[in-house]
């Protein structure tokens, strides 16, 4: 059994919980490190210069920088030349579609359940070069099919041909909180064709699990730092197989090895990579450090799971309300981001009365976040989407018994 967290530590280690506020829309943007903040500031005040220079300051600047990536890459397993670092999950994915030249009638499988981020790019891409494009829905089987809809690596292989060049699909999805068995989804893939790259946003599951690129076979793999207690800057992942087929989109007199130098296009802020190596010596322990007993992922995974037990307890006995996505507890099919809807209640209006009750001291959202598809072709609802809560390690069971009790007295009130 894991370790708990010590709460105190953990939440000492955030500024902004220090106030009043209640913050359960982490997945839009969760809280920054204190020590994150502390890097960014020593950077621009001491080190903010251009990188490369050979005076003492450049040096020290661009080694930051270097350290920075370094982390990042050994965070999730890879190398330094395989990564590379810009402003969003968004950006770095179109900055990929541009950069990947396929054959006219080449195919590419885009899942419907994802935020847009891992959607919009491959569907202009097909339009550009003409290739096939392959909606990726959910298994419509089963009694919770409706609400509860996966993606699996068995309706994945229907799809697949010959002339499979992409697959894009999420890690874990921003409103229904499941995680998808990315290792057998690109498994899959590659078993029917070697060349096929496998792409993956992973920015709903970043902020839950650890990760390890290779462990999961896949090619190319994104989240932003931002959801994970860190700056606002986001991580893609490039395979060999996947950088082999990049052509590179920087000035003709650079270098074109690294994902780096075909993707970066400079859009990675210095002082925002100077930040990273605080959030992984945060959750993973030092990265020096010969050992892994110091990593707080067992007991991130403890604690949010008993948060969403408290919350899907209380939403699973309560009349009237649908949850959507999957309504066990348990961490190995879930990540605490949790959406559901209450009958007779909009979910705008249902936040902005709990928001009422509150003073506004409990945060959380209504809409669909990006997933408009999902929402709509998927779940079937209007444009007020879901109610979101989602939470992050650093909440307290405490705050999801103070969101359920205001729920309960605003039910209450048309009862």
């Amino acid at each position: 059994m894991a370790a708990p967290l010590d709460m105190d530590e953990v939440r000492g280690s955030f500024p902004a919980l220090a106030g009043e506020q209640v913050f359960l829309d982490n997945a839009g943007g969760s809280q920054a490190l204190g020590s994150v903040a502390e890097r960014i500031r020593d950077y621009l005040l001491n080190t903010n210069v251009q990188l490369g220079a050979s005076y003492v300051t450049g040096k020290k600047s661009t080694e930051r920088y270097n350290d920075g990536y370094a982390s990042a890459a050994k965070y999730i397993n890879a190398s330094r030349d395989e990564i590379v670092l810009g402003p969003s999950t968004t950006q770095l994915f179109r900055n990929v579609s541009y950069a990947l030249r396929f054959q006219e009638g080449d195919e590419v499988i885009v899942s419907v359940v994802d935020h847009e981020a891992n959607i919009a790019s491959w569907v202009d891409l097909a339009e550009r070069q003409k290739l096939l494009l392959k909606w990726w829905k959910p298994n419509s089987d089963g009694p919770d099919a409706k609400t509860n809809p996966k993606l699996l690596a068995a309706d994945l292989a229907a799809l697949l041909t010959d002339r499979t060049r992409l697959v894009a699909c999420t890690h874990a999805s921003n409103i229904l909180g499941s995680i998808h068995d990315i290792k057998a989804i690109a498994s899959t893939a590659h078993a029917h064709n070697p060349n096929t790259i496998v792409c993956v946003d992973a920015v709903a599951y970043a902020p839950h699990r650890e990760i390890d690129v290779k462990d999961l076979g896949v090619d190319l793999y994104a989240f932003s730092w931002y959801k994970v207690y860190g700056p606002h800057i986001s991580l893609l992942y490039a395979s060999p197989r996947a950088n082999s087929l990049l052509h590179p989109l920087g000035h003709f007199f650079n270098p074109h090895r690294t994902a780096e130098q075909k993707l970066g296009l400079a859009g990675a802020s210095y002082e925002l990579v100077h930040g990273i190596p605080a959030v992984a010596a945060y959750l993973s322990g030092s990265r020096d450090s010969a050992s892994d007993s110091d990593s707080k992922w067992p007991g991130i995974v403890a604690q949010e799971g008993k948060l969403q037990a408290t919350l899907l307890d209380w939403l699973g006995k309560k009349g009237g309300v649908t949850v959507w996505g999957e309504r066990s507890a348990d961490g190995g099919v879930r990540v605490p981001t949790v959406s559901f809807t209450v009958d007779g209640w909009g979910s705008r209006e249902l936040v902005e009365a709990v928001e009422r009750e509150s003073g506004g001291r409990i945060g959380f959202r209504w809409g669909a976040f990006y997933s408009v598809r999902l929402v709509e072709e998927v779940l079937g609802l209007g444009e007020d989407g879901v109610v979101r809560v989602s939470m992050v390690h650093y909440n307290t069971v405490d705050e999801v018994k103070r969101l359920i009790g205001v729920l309960e007295s605003v039910l209450a009130s048309r009862q």
